[in-house]
């Protein structure tokens, strides 16, 4: 296993050649092994269309390379230069609105373009060529930042009726799956399926289209990215090869994603300004990415200074701590290398004021001293490399259930990731590692799987988790669980439908309460609840919790039930922090698992480990000292302070 690397984004396109030495040394004394290059310098590569320009990169690579520091090359194809746009105009995205994409801004290309592809190709060949063997590329990362955004280009549109031809053979079987007869929608002629094109909100048109045309547009990017991996493989078949993702608004589904990259990668900007309500941790976006190939990851852009600028109003600085605090939190969750974006602050450009290491001013100020102290704490702590982390408690994730609850919001306020946070940060609280997996991921290794909101219902999903329950595991399953069949239509059949055999309940009513309150009673305690009440029936369960409130008070809202030799659990509604907590420290009592109660509130657990050692981290997510007793030690933590602790297992 490679060693932990601290680094930095790095672009000498902007900078002259003349600073890049000055820069590496200054790299080096920080402790920098890993910079990240070209992800947007397609134009300086290739200025003119079959010009190519490549030694000053190939100097950049080398000289970096000279003072220790590795690098990981992109493919810069996120951002093709003007020039082609200009010639090739197809190759820009069409909007829904049937307008072309300005191509003035950035990620304004069509993946499916065949004239784009071509191009696409030539580059990655030609940079393959010119830097095959150079003993300083570290990996390749494809990219930057895809997105599975809706694209209505002719040659999408096109695409999407072959598609749709391939997975359901005849407009009949179409029209039959999607439901067409509602507002007289059905097909009579292949030429009438289109992208969803037009003004009316997605919402208005029909549910199990749309969701099979998400599914189409991330299987288009996941297909575009792999095209990429599978040139760059002929070149440099021994070298890692990722693309980084983010949570933007149309997400391609990320197991797909990652599936045959070598390592999944991320870009990570946690919030310092914590609220004191929900939940504003990173560490369940960092779970997530370990958790999408089940192993270690990397962050390729880790937050370097105050961010904004074109994106947003520049927010505030990070406070003393912040930038080696949340760095060490990446770590703490299996990333292996951590890159900050970026270096120094852009003097041009809509993103000069998204802050690097280094202000404008090129001076070394206290966030270099950060990232050299950074650097000092992961060099100290031998062995850290070998290790990664090992959970007893997962959680099922299902894009095909966020993409579908994004095109029919279930009530104001009511979002999926969010259940899936909620049960994380209350298991996390009680020091416990989670893994968040793909909803059709083995399940041997843990006691407790929770399968939050499984929206639109997945067959081999619901048979994995009948057997886990019946050899003696432990599920959890809530509200708005099997609604929607795998075309996205309702299933006519009482909820949670597919789930009723091993939860022993069903729901009887439900009421979308938004931002509306009521309660529930457990354990003569209430608690606030929101956004969604299920009534439930008891057939076989246990009756856990009773609404506190409205016409439904004292009616079912959380149960168990006794499966095989395992338990199920069903929640019916949507608490607080305080309510999960409370419902995950009964769990793991019931499954005897060890936990801790010593934490306070906002600080972090997590162990990494291999055969030999542990290296416990405790992180201080909040801008508050913490003092606290853990194990009968006294642990003091300033604000978003990490300690580690290294401890050898016994046999």
């Amino acid at each position: 296993m490679e060693k932990i690397k601290i680094g930095v984004d790095y672009y000498p396109e902007r900078w002259g050649e003349a600073m890049w030495e000055s820069d590496a040394v200054r790299m080096k004394e920080a402790g920098i092994k890993v910079i990240r290059m070209a992800e947007f310098a397609w134009c300086k590569v290739e200025p003119e269309e079959g010009r190519f320009e490549l030694d000053w990169l190939v100097r950049a690579v080398n000289l970096f390379g000279s003072y220790g520091i590795q690098t990981i090359l992109c493919t810069p194809t996120n951002c093709a230069p003007l020039w082609l746009y200009e010639k090739y105009p197809e190759t820009l995205q069409v909007q829904r609105d049937g307008k072309r994409t300005y191509p003035g801004v950035r990620s304004h290309r069509c993946y499916n373009s065949p004239i784009y592809r071509l191009f696409v190709e030539r580059i990655i060949r030609k940079m393959s060529r010119v830097f095959a063997g150079n003993p300083y590329v570290a990996a390749w990362q494809i990219d930057n930042e895809v997105d599975a955004a809706f694209c209505c280009c002719d040659v999408c549109a096109e695409k999407f009726r072959g598609w749709l031809k391939e997975k359901y053979g005849t407009l009949d079987e179409i029209n039959r799956v999607f439901g067409n007869e509602v507002w007289s929608g059905s097909y009579s002629s292949w030429t009438q399926i289109q992208p969803p094109l037009g003004d009316r909100p997605l919402v208005q048109y029909n549910p199990a289209y749309l969701l099979d045309f998400q599914r189409f547009a991330s299987d288009g990017v996941v297909e575009y990215v792999r095209f990429q991996a599978n040139l760059l493989r002929e070149t440099f078949p021994d070298l890692p090869i990722t693309t980084n993702t983010w949570y933007c608004d149309y997400m391609p589904d990320f197991y797909d994603l990652f599936e045959e990259l070598d390592i999944c990668s991320y870009d990570n900007y946690p919030s310092f300004e914590i609220s004191e309500e929900g939940y504003s941790s990173h560490a369940f976006h960092l779970d997530m990415m370990r958790g999408v190939k089940r192993r270690n990851f990397w962050i390729m852009e880790q937050l370097g200074g105050a961010i904004g600028g074109c994106w947003m109003p520049m927010g505030k600085t990070p406070r003393p701590g912040v930038l080696k605090g949340m760095a060490l939190q990446a770590i703490a969750h299996g990333a292996d290398q951590v890159l900050h974006f970026r270096w120094r602050s852009s003097t041009t450009g809509a993103e000069m004021y998204w802050h690097g290491i280094l202000d404008q001013n090129n001076i070394p100020g206290r966030k270099y001293r950060e990232l050299q102290d950074l650097c000092r704490t992961i060099e100290k702590q031998k062995g850290l490399e070998e290790t990664t982390i090992l959970s007893k408690v997962a959680i099922l994730c299902s894009f095909d259930s966020e993409y579908a609850w994004k095109l029919q919001t279930q009530a104001e306020g009511f979002y999926y990731l969010e259940q899936l946070q909620a049960l994380h940060a209350a298991f996390t609280g009680y020091g416990l590692n989670v893994d968040i997996i793909h909803e059709e991921a083995p399940l041997d290794e843990y006691e407790i799987v929770a399968a939050p909101a499984v929206y639109v219902r997945n067959r081999k999903t619901a048979r994995q988790l009948h057997k886990f329950a019946e050899k003696g595991g432990m599920v959890i399953l809530t509200a708005r669980s099997g609604v929607k069949d795998e075309n996205n239509n309702c299933i006519m059949e009482a909820m949670p439908a597919g789930y009723r055999e091993m939860t022993g309940c069903q729901v009887e009513e439900y009421d979308g309460i938004g931002h509306e309150t009521n309660t529930v009673i457990m354990d003569g305690i209430a608690y606030p609840v929101t956004q969604w009440c299920e009534i439930l029936q008891v057939d076989r369960a246990e009756t856990i919790a009773v609404y506190g409130g409205e016409f439904y008070a004292g009616a079912p809202a959380v149960t168990r039930n006794r499966y095989g030799a395992g338990s199920v659990y069903y929640i019916g509604t949507v608490g607080k922090p305080s309510f999960y907590e409370a419902l995950a420290k009964k769990m793991l009592e019931e499954k005897k698992m060890r936990f801790t109660t010593e934490l306070p509130a906002r600080v972090e657990m997590t162990v990494r480990e291999n055969d030999e050692k542990q290296f416990v981290f405790l992180f201080n997510n909040d801008k508050k000292e913490k003092r606290f007793v853990l194990e009968g030690t006294t642990i003091e933590l300033q604000p978003f302070e990490m300690k580690i602790q290294e401890k050898i297992k016994t046999k």
